[in-house]
């Protein structure tokens, strides 16, 4: 039977999971077997910089947070090797930088996530992470704003021009 002093341990490690999935705008799980040490570590460096905490806590511990939260969907893949990466800011940087290394490694797999309060299933983090970034995004929403802007412009100076050779061949020739 565990100690008091354990009991509470791992209470404070539910809770503090609980606030952490309670303030998270998403989180992805995985099947982290089979990664090395080496790609671990760049893993969580890529996880860390983007702002996603990543962490391996005993199943029943995720479980018990993530139906704390209305997550109990996700009791079903907390079976095995699992890890949980949670982020506060960014939706699609988990599974993304996840997606990474699940393509690389066969063993490693994107299990399940969520994503503003919705539980995801691993089509649904696979679908978020081809998300294109923010930039990308934004890139694309710039791009067509300029679009129709650009041909309106070269069409006012295709009239400014045709407009100009009538003159030219109008005006009687100086003498």
């Amino acid at each position: 039977m565990p100690s008091a002093k354990v009991l509470e341990s791992k209470k404070q490690i539910v809770a503090d999971l609980t606030d952490k999935l309670q303030n998270a705008v998403s989180g992805v799980i995985v099947n982290y077997a089979g990664i090395t040490v080496e790609n671990d570590t760049k893993m969580r460096a890529e996880l860390r910089k983007a702002g996603v905490e990543y962490a391996v806590i005993k199943n029943t511990m995720t479980k018990r947070a993530c139906e704390n939260v209305g997550y109990g969907e996700l009791a079903n893949v907390l079976e095995g090797m699992t890890a949980i990466a949670i982020s506060k800011d960014d939706a699609v940087a988990p599974a993304k930088i996840l997606k990474e290394y699940a393509d690389k490694i066969d063993s490693f797999e994107l299990k399940a996530g969520f994503v503003e309060g919705k539980v995801l299933d691993q089509a649904g983090v696979l679908e978020l992470a081809n998300i294109p970034s923010k930039e990308i995004l934004i890139g694309k929403l710039l791009g067509s704003i300029q679009s129709p802007l650009y041909g309106l412009a070269c069409a006012l100076q295709a009239i400014i021009d045709k407009e100009g050779e009538g003159a030219a061949e109008e005006a009687p020739a100086a003498e």
